[in-house]
């Protein structure tokens, strides 16, 4: 036995920290599961233009940094009655019409359903006339795209052909990658099959695969996939093969893809016998089709961004404000019928810890929804008044600002700034930048001035975007050039910096 100190985190920290690291859309789900699991967790309809509501439902004005009020931190009188359970008033000025409706519903209900959170919400949206928003979430998603075996499988189905052939042509279909090619040799094809195929069949069916649109599908190779395109477009002929010499583009295809992508017109030029200025305008004509024809049909959409908070220039004050995009913590409270239900001693011992259980989580969920709001705030304020060049400069204005910095600055752990930065965005004048993007490292310049990484990356973009083309500069200019605005760095710092672009070779950027 030995006596010893341990750090250990409490599920309320672990919670807390989950949520911090959610970004936007997950947090979302998170809450509709909360939503779904704890009957004492409610959530009322409130708008997103950031006019949030107070725990009795009525609209409140809100800074853009300051933090919500709960329920919980109003005097008990008012945490007895929410929207939704508006106290019976007998009124002396008029026929009481209303109060008596809403008693014989709620008398109706009381009689005929259980304490329950869902039964509760479901019956209170039909009396007030409202509509099942899972069902119009349902009605308004989108229907899954057609993907790119069922695309081909259709114009396959009117294929005429032998039995043979169209399972050939099936089995073809169903191992094509979804860039459209066809990387399965025959024999594994039919290995795999269900059916015995033969190998006359699978060529004679990839043939007519070939024929199916979008042209260039169930290629092996990206020549053979170009050619294909260029073989359709001669054949269709109208307004899209105007313009090409397609004797030409084969012959560039076929042999010359490697020189082309290597910028070698000179080679190529003496080669076909043919002036550049023809091979220059083949080469546009061929950047026009598609070297992954299959990613023209189905596949899934890019996946959307919500940014966490915006940012925008406060014309009154003369500085940059932040206003938080949405605040889901706003519109979620803890039941007053449940809270109610377990004040009273009629209940029995069962029920009230089931409920008293449920009201400390909903309790933990949205001190820990509010504990993410307020850290995420004052992260962004930090970066913020760290990058104000930035706004107003651009990207070749960003400083460097380390984590531990904004952690000591606001007082908390790195590894808290690190899980509130991750995959959060915002919204600058200058456009939409993950959070994470403020946040590096840097040198000096000769001037004694900070500069990110990211800024100097910048710096060299500029530079070869202003270069001569006729003769692009090659690295070791670049550093030159570099130095003359009081950087310096090494040549391979310069290398590996122009691959991270993208930015291709000198050679490889010259143009002719």
């Amino acid at each position: 036995m030995r006596t010893e100190m341990r750090q250990l985190l409490t599920p309320r920290m672990i919670q807390s920290m989950e949520i911090l690291q959610l970004p936007l859309m997950a947090l979302e789900e998170r809450i509709e599961q909360e939503l779904q699991n704890n009957p004492v967790l409610e959530q009322r309809e409130g708008s997103d233009d950031g006019e949030q509501n107070d725990a009795d439902g009525e609209p409140t004005a809100t800074a853009t940094i300051d933090v919500p009020t709960r329920d919980r931190d109003l005097p008990e009188a008012q945490q007895q009655f929410t929207e939704e359970e508006t106290p019976m008033v007998v009124r002396d000025n008029d026929s009481q019409a209303e109060d008596f409706d809403r008693l014989a519903k709620l008398a109706d209900y009381l009689e005929n359903e259980e304490w329950g959170a869902d039964n509760y919400r479901s019956h209170s949206s039909q009396f007030d006339g409202e509509r099942d928003k899972k069902q119009d979430a349902m009605s308004n998603t989108a229907a899954r795209g057609e993907s790119l075996a069922e695309y081909l499988l259709g114009q396959w189905a009117f294929a005429e052909c032998s039995e043979g052939v169209r399972r050939a042509g099936e089995a073809i279909i169903n191992h094509l990658e979804d860039t459209g090619y066809l990387k399965t040799s025959f024999e594994t094809i039919q290995v795999e099959s269900k059916t015995p195929l033969s190998i006359e069949d699978l060529y004679a069916a990839l043939a007519m695969v070939q024929e199916l649109e979008p042209s260039g599908i169930a290629a092996r190779t990206p020549e053979e996939c170009l050619i294909l395109q260029l073989n359709a477009l001669e054949n269709e002929g109208g307004e899209m093969a105007e313009g090409h010499d397609f004797a030409l583009e084969r012959g560039l295809v076929a042999h010359h893809l490697k020189d082309l992508e290597m910028n070698r017109y000179p080679l190529i030029a003496r080669k076909l016998e043919c002036p550049i200025d023809a091979i220059k305008t083949a080469v546009k004509s061929l950047a026009r089709l598609s070297p992954h024809p299959g990613r023209e049909i189905g596949g899934e959409p890019p996946p959307s961004i919500t940014p966490d908070a915006t940012v925008f220039f406060d014309e009154e004050t003369g500085k940059y404000a932040i206003r938080m995009t949405r605040d889901y913590g706003s519109n979620l409270y803890i039941s007053g019928l449940y809270r109610k239900m377990l004040k009273e001693k009629t209940v029995d011992r069962k029920t009230r810890e089931f409920l008293s259980n449920n009201v400390r989580n909903a309790r933990w969920l949205l001190e820990s929804i509010e504990q993410r709001s307020s850290t995420i705030q004052r992260v962004i304020r930090a970066v913020v008044d760290a990058q104000q060049e930035f706004f107003e400069k651009g990207p070749e204005s960003l400083k460097p600002l380390p984590m531990i910095g904004v952690a000591d600055q606001l007082g908390i752990h790195v590894a808290t700034v690190s899980r509130a930065v991750s995959e959060k965005w915002i919204q600058t004048p200058r456009g939409i930048y993950p959070l994470r993007r403020f946040f590096s490292g840097g040198t000096q310049n000769s001037e004694g001035e900070d500069m990110s990484w990211d800024a100097v990356k910048e710096k060299l973009r500029i530079i070869i975007d202003h270069e001569d083309k006729m003769a692009p500069l090659s690295d070791d200019d670049i550093v030159l050039k570099l130095k003359e605005q009081g950087i310096e760095l090494a040549r391979r710092t310069v290398a590996k910096y122009r691959k991270i672009l993208n930015i291709p070779t000198a050679r490889q950027r010259r143009e002719y």
